[in-house]
């Protein structure tokens, strides 16, 4: 299908052009993952297990949480 009819089907938006899309390969840009080594005192590494625990997530969990919500946080000032 020609680009042309897909963008004029998209656009006029009487059909689901969904079943028309390869989507196995498609990429989120800024959201591919990254390896990042971070050395943490003993006493925080336990205290983030225990916040971890409590929560009933994972240690890695907890803290792409905590700082994602400190980065959005950052953003809106």
């Amino acid at each position: 299908m020609k680009a042309t009819d897909f963008d004029k089907l998209f656009d006029e938006g009487q059909e689901d052009v969904m079943h028309l899309l390869d989507l196995t390969t498609t990429r989120h840009p800024n959201l591919e993952s990254r390896r990042v080594n971070v050395d943490f005192p003993s006493w925080m590494v336990h205290s983030l297990d225990r916040e971890a625990h409590r929560l009933g997530v994972t240690r890695q969990s907890l803290i792409k949480l905590w700082l994602a919500d400190k980065l959005e946080h950052r953003q809106s000032d």
